[in-house]
């Protein structure tokens, strides 16, 4: 709704009554299921076709937008990540300044008694906190505590009414953004240690808008409301519902608003990969994030008849198999599925009686790899063998298995079958290998993990970051398991989300007064690309370097981006100048923003010109630079605004590019900075040659006063 235009006989403190007044004119029987009054003016509500149509041309009336059904995205880390070597971080971590830090998680709820959310040590609830604990289903207020501040749930007519998490995700990703330190965690022995959140002195706020049926707009747009109305300073959501238009985009229209408000929103990147724009979640003002593996992982060996041996992973920790071998069968000939099915181990869908007593090989795909598993025991097998397929290529993901079991890559798989095939008395075994640590090399960029480029602003560079999201050892629920676990390793941008969600609280407590742009902008310009011997991160999917169409501006790295030198900040201002050079109309502007904006007609806006810590060139085939709404060009120049954050110093740039077809200069090439918040400008020309269509290359600028590194990723593309 456009409150601007609400007629004076309604009260301003009441808008509710002319939501209302607006609903009756197309329908007598539909009820408001929630009103919105923070992110944005308005309410959602159950109608037909005819009557939404009817409702939308009511005055005042900006849009109406179908319910969007949005998905999940679905221990070591912090050592890995650096959390544990630095000697100032203990400080911060201990400080009372993080505990100052409140982060929202909007996911599947939490099951509270997990000792992740023990709050020993912590002190009263943050006077800025004004939220609530929800009662509901084997949920009381007492649920909560110093640690777990809110919970909240969000639902019309979906499950069971509580914030307790009957899931699992919702524990899982809570947990690792700021879980409690816990001692002798595990899972059926696997990844042993102590296991917390990235800021374990956070506190956690649970806002569960994920149920069965799914994660419903609706749901989502109330809880972000009212987690910032809360008082929130973070928000974290591993969840994703493909790509739209931002003013179509109900997560992208409340981020909008968080962040203008100072919020820091981070979303998961999505489990599309490896295909190539297939990210979610791609508003400038969201921080996405995409998932790369550990150095630590779970072998399973694989050893076959012929002698030939293969290394798998998996998280089994039953009854092992003999060291005897024993039969092998591909399930593509123990199956009596009539379809092309055959090969992956359906359910119901084996033989008995030419499975039992072996093991059978099962391709990835088509459902859960666990299921898998159970299929081949119901059928009498004795082990399994995963075999990923093209789609998946060499990613190894480890689950906790119910019978022997070894997932393996493309490459083994091929040979195991072709083993299976030749021999009619084939054979083999599997032996779990535990926990190993210090794999190398660490980390490469997950299969699943979303790719850009970024299909609704190829301009603007996606994803910007990625973080740990494979084999993720963090809390869980524990009536989700029939085997009594409190700890899961799971992998999904789902886990890599929340471990960005906890650095930027650890950044905001060490830095109370930077916006939400400015603590992604440390997150980006610190973020590494390249392995202590210099080659660039790996891409599990190909086996050959990443680009940063995979991991953004690299792999987070929150030591460096606790001091990061310079910082590219934006404003909501900002925002509104790339909207304008969508060529968003002012109603459009409104719509995504729920604020009044006019574009300055006398005005040229620039994609551009965000100041956003990366750079995308959308290239023309025929003439260079597509040049927007000014035509083509062979010539184009990008602006940006440095912000100093540290101690005052000179910068100069430097460029490396990995093709010729694009000349780039800066100017000027050396920024000195004489006290902190001093905000110094620049431009990059770039002169481009025509490729052809597809092509992409890329390149990047850094600038350094001998100290920091603040580092940019270039992409180009040929259109």
């Amino acid at each position: 709704m456009d409150k601007s235009t609400m007629p004076e006989t309604f009260d301003d403190d009441h808008h509710e009554q002319w939501y209302g007044s607006s609903l009756k004119t197309a329908s007598e029987s539909a009820d408001m299921l929630y009103t919105y009054s923070t992110l944005i003016h308005g309410f959602s509500t159950r109608l037909s076709a005819e009557e939404a149509e009817s409702l939308e041309k009511q005055p005042g009336v900006l849009s109406v937008t179908p319910e969007t059904i949005y998905e999940l995205h679905t221990t070591r880390t912090p050592k890995f990540l650096g959390l544990e070597q630095s000697e100032a971080l203990p400080l911060l971590l201990a400080s009372e300044s993080v505990s100052e830090v409140i982060v929202g998680v909007l996911d599947t709820g939490a099951w509270p008694e997990l000792e992740s959310f023990n709050d020993k040590g912590l002190g009263p609830v943050p006077s800025s906190w004004k939220g609530t604990c929800e009662v509901g289903k084997n949920f009381d207020s007492t649920k909560c505590n110093k640690k777990l501040i809110g919970a909240r749930y969000f639902l019309k007519g979906v499950e069971s009414k509580s914030p307790r998490d009957d899931d699992g995700h919702g524990s899982h990703t809570s947990t690792t953004t700021a879980g409690s330190v816990v001692s002798g965690a595990n899972l059926f022995g696997f990844a042993s240690g102590s296991a917390r959140g990235m800021a374990p002195l956070a506190r956690v706020a649970i806002y569960k808008v994920c149920w069965l049926g799914g994660c419903f707009g609706s749901d989502i747009l109330a809880a972000m409301e009212k987690a910032v109305e809360d008082g929130v300073h973070v928000m974290s959501m591993s969840i994703g519902g493909g790509v739209s238009d931002y003013y179509r985009d109900t997560v992208a229209i409340g981020a909008f608003s968080a962040a203008a408000g100072g919020v820091f929103v981070s979303c998961s990147a999505g489990n599309g990969g490896p295909s190539q724009g297939s990210l979610s979640n791609v508003a400038p003002w969201i921080t996405t994030v995409g998932a790369g593996t550990l150095d630590r992982s779970f072998p399973a060996y694989v050893s076959l008849g012929n002698g030939r041996n293969f290394t798998g992973t998996s998280l089994y920790s039953g009854k092992p198999l003999t060291n005897m071998l024993v039969p092998l069968v591909n399930a593509v000939n123990a199956s009596d599925d009539p379809s092309s099915s055959g090969n992956l181990c359906l359910s119901d869908s084996l033989v008995a009686e030419k499975v039992a007593g072996k093991i059978v090989i099962c391709d990835r795909g088509g459902s859960s790899r666990v299921q898998k598993g159970l299929e081949v025991k119901r059928a009498g097998g004795v082990g399994m063998i995963l075999a990923n397929t093209e789609l998946n290529g060499e990613e190894l993901v480890a689950d906790a298995h119910l019978l022997p079991s070894s997932a393996v890559g493309e490459k083994s798989g091929d040979e195991i079958k072709a083993y299976a095939a030749s021999d009619p008395k084939a054979t083999a075994t599997i032996v779990s290998g535990g926990t190993h640590v210090g794999v190398e090399p660490s980390p490469v960029v997950a299969a699943f993990s979303s790719r850009g480029p970024n299909l609704v602003t190829p301009e603007i560079l996606k994803p910007d970051v990625i973080g740990p999201g494979v084999n993720i050892l963090a809390g869980w629920t524990v009536a989700n398991d029939t085997r009594n676990v409190s700890f899961n390793i799971i992998s999904g941008t789902s886990m890599s989300c929340p471990h960005v969600s906890g650095l930027a609280a650890l950044i905001k407590a060490a830095h109370q007064d930077w916006s939400p742009a400015a603590i992604r902008s440390a997150l980006m310009t610190t973020a590494y690309t390249a392995y202590k011997t210099g080659s660039t991160i790996q891409d599990l999917a190909t086996g050959r370097a990443a680009t940063p169409f995979d991991y953004g501006a690299g792999h987070v790295n929150p030591i460096a981006a606790l001091d990061p030198g310079l910082v590219y900040d934006a404003t909501a201002e900002d925002y509104f100048a790339f909207l304008c050079a969508l060529n968003y109309t002012s109603e459009l502007i409104k719509r995504a923003t729920n604020k009044a904006f006019t574009c300055d007609s006398s005005k040229k806006y620039s994609l551009g010109d965000l100041n956003y810590p990366s750079f995308s060139l959308a290239l023309d085939t025929a003439s260079g630079i597509g040049g927007g709404s000014g035509g083509a060009a062979t010539v184009v120049k990008y602006s940006r605004t440095l912000t100093n954050v540290g101690s005052p110093g000179t910068y100069k740039v430097e460029l490396a590019s990995e093709t010729r077809a694009v000349k780039m200069s800066v100017e000027p090439s050396t920024l000195t900075f004489g006290q902190e918040k001093e905000k110094k400008s620049y431009t990059v020309t770039f002169t481009a040659t025509s490729m052809p269509s597809g092509t992409t290359s890329f390149a990047h600028l850094e600038w350094s006063d001998g100290k920091h590194v603040v580092h940019s990723p270039i992409a180009f593309s040929w259109v």
